[in-house]
């Protein structure tokens, strides 16, 4: 049965209130691979209570509304959906505690045509208590089964263009074996990360690490490499997911200094050479 376009586009994602703690934040830093390290006193920072901070990606699961793209009324074939994009937009450093509100809505729908499938845009605003905002998410998901509904063909969102040259810094992250596994404690319980029989369904020979943890890890890097190390400095993240990564292996970020604060980016798995994060962009304040 074709996708209803007109009732996705106005499909009512609930509205979330969440009670973040200190604990989560420190989580949530853990899973990203903060802390490694035991006497690296910047990492610390993020998993320790006395001076705790968080990460800037932590927006991603902030007022999470779960997987909602899985409930049969949305008319979308769940089991062959991709996470094609995603982009953080700080406006100002995120809490380590506090009530957290999150509102999110189906922005955009796009036909590629019957059998290419279909890209659906969508928004969160992460707010907290009193109504201020923290953070912006926009996302896009390809629906590999869903086109030829006779939607709109356009506009698609075009990506940041990375310069024809070397880059001028890298930085090497490695991933835990586990790490899919502590990751999905922050709300992501999708089987295809923690269950082997479930990857071997979808064409992996084990579980793969979540594209958002992997953005994770490339969050710190970016944190390192283009902020001095500073989370008030970063304020925006856009990037594509171009391959999944398999727990274990080291994430090795390539940054190029465009000028006026801004930074392009990839990510190679470094194992199989293959490149996990591509089109990167990361604005930085002064």
């Amino acid at each position: 049965m074709p996708l209803d376009p007109a009732k996705l586009l106005a499909y009512p994602i609930p509205e979330i209130r969440q009670a973040l703690t200190r604990k989560d934040t420190m989580l949530y830093a853990l899973s990203v691979g903060l802390g490694q390290d035991p006497v690296d006193d910047w990492q610390r920072r993020f998993v320790y209570e006395p001076e705790l901070i968080a990460l800037p990606t932590m927006a991603v699961v902030l007022g999470y509304p779960g997987f909602w793209l899985g409930r049969p009324d949305t008319g979308v074939d769940a089991t062959r959906l991709v996470h094609g994009e995603q982009s953080v937009t700080l406006h100002r450093p995120l809490p380590v505690e506090g009530e957290i509100i999150g509102r999110s809505r189906v922005t955009g729908l796009v036909d590629r045509g019957a059998g290419k499938g279909a890209l659906l845009y969508s928004a969160r605003e992460v707010l907290d208590s009193a109504g201020s905002l923290l953070a912006t998410l926009e996302s896009t998901t390809f629906l590999r089964g869903d086109g030829g509904f006779g939607g709109a063909t356009g506009p698609v969102k075009a990506p940041h263009a990375i310069p024809d040259r070397a880059p001028d810094a890298t930085l090497s992250l490695t991933t835990r074996p586990e790490q899919a596994l502590l990751y999905r404690l922050n709300g992501d319980h999708n089987p295809l990360h923690a269950d082997p029989a479930v990857a071997a369904k979808a064409g992996f020979p084990r579980p793969i690490l979540h594209g958002l943890c992997t953005m994770g890890v490339v969050g710190h890097a970016l944190l390192r490499l283009c902020c001095g190390g500073e989370p008030g400095r970063m304020k925006r993240i856009d990037l594509r997911f171009s391959a999944p990564v398999f727990p274990g292996e080291t994430i090795v970020t390539e940054v190029w200094d465009e000028g006026g604060g801004r930074f392009g980016f990839t990510a190679l798995a470094a194992e199989r050479e293959t490149m996990v994060i591509n089109n990167g962009l990361c604005e930085v304040a002064p």
